[in-house]
């Protein structure tokens, strides 16, 4: 089997516009592994941050980017399962995705139902399971309980409020004002993150304080995070946004992070605050890793299938124009998530 695979190569810390496009030959699947033909990816806000080289923990330049696919599978390699072959199926892979082909592991993919399109699937794939496990297993937020979602507008953000709401919680939504219509429209009442009183006004919506909090900025801001929480209240944060465009050490804010956290968590008070790491366990038990996303995302494809779930596409551009996607991402002027298809 020799075909050629078009994919798109971070080649070292540059502006959208240095990605590079190559060609090559595909390899062969080794044992286990199957040929995915893309059938779309996205940008994340992992990949704005691998290009500036500040991922937490991103491979050595040059790779390809790309954190999840949808695709379908076009080949097996020995003694792996041929009947996988013209199905479809997610997988998160970290790297390698913004690409016409690629190989995945048979045992990481997760089955996409027929009714749901490919698009709207990778636009749930790393985001709806995040949404999912923050809410559901992480904070388990209860039916009548109230949360704030920094970015509600985001990818994760406009999940996690529509889980939210399906759930019977209710939601307040940080986003820019240009984007409250939308965040409205998702079920959530909208706070504008650039007022300076952005927490006061917070307060004023739950004068009570709040059941979880979802903040994906870190930085100093998720001390007022914590402080919005009730008793037993939840702070997840998932991210140190804040810190995206600062210079040197890419691990420092989240080991700063780490600490802040873990001195909050020791307070007698009942409230408590968690890091949400999406790969968390994978390297203790891969097998009940994996199940756990499949679960979980079977559960938000589902919800999508039968229209509770309305995937938020914030825009569709052919793989040869990935530094477009990239720049439109990191303008910050979209709601939801930039989704990758193959060539036209």
């Amino acid at each position: 089997m020799n075909s050629t695979v078009t994919e798109i190569v971070l080649p070292g810390a540059v502006e959208p516009a240095g990605l590079e496009l190559r060609t090559r030959a595909l390899d062969d699947p080794a044992k286990g592994q199957v040929v995915l033909r893309m059938d779309a990816t996205g940008v994340s806000f992992a990949e704005q941050q691998m290009r500036r080289g500040t991922y937490y923990d991103q491979p050595p330049f040059p790779f390809v980017p790309g954190y999840d696919v949808v695709g379908t599978v076009t080949a097996v390699g020995p003694e792996t399962d041929a009947a996988l072959v013209g199905r479809r199926f997610a997988a998160v892979t970290k790297t390698g995705a913004w690409a016409s082909h690629l190989l995945v592991d048979a045992v990481d993919l997760m089955p996409v139902p027929d009714e749901v399109d490919a698009a709207a699937a990778e636009t749930v794939t790393v985001n709806g399971i995040t949404a999912w496990q923050m809410l559901h297993r992480v904070a388990e937020v209860r039916p009548g309980g109230t949360i704030v979602v920094l970015g509600a507008n985001g990818g994760v953000g406009s999940t996690l409020v529509q889980l939210a709401r399906h759930a019977g919680i209710t939601v307040i939504g940080t986003a820019s004002a240009r984007h409250h219509t939308t965040v409205r429209e998702l079920g959530a009442t909208p706070v504008d993150y650039r007022d300076p009183d952005m927490y006061s006004r917070i307060r004023e919506l739950a004068p009570d304080g709040v059941d979880a909090v979802f903040d994906h900025v870190g930085g100093p801001g998720v001390e007022q995070s914590w402080q919005l929480l009730r008793k037993g209240g939840t702070l997840v944060s998932y991210g140190t946004a804040a810190s995206k465009n600062d210079e040197g050490n890419s691990q420092l804010p989240v080991l700063k992070l780490f600490g802040r956290l873990a001195a909050w968590n020791s307070l007698p008070n009942g409230k408590s605050a968690h890091f949400y790491n999406f790969w968390s366990g994978k390297r203790r038990c891969r097998a009940s890793w994996q199940r756990r996303m499949t679960e979980d995302l079977t559960q938000v494809l589902r919800l999508v299938a039968d229209g509770t779930l309305t995937p938020q596409i914030a825009a569709t551009y052919p793989l040869p124009d990935a530094a477009s996607a990239l720049s439109l991402a990191e303008s910050r002027t979209v709601a939801g998530k930039i989704v990758i298809v193959p060539e036209a």
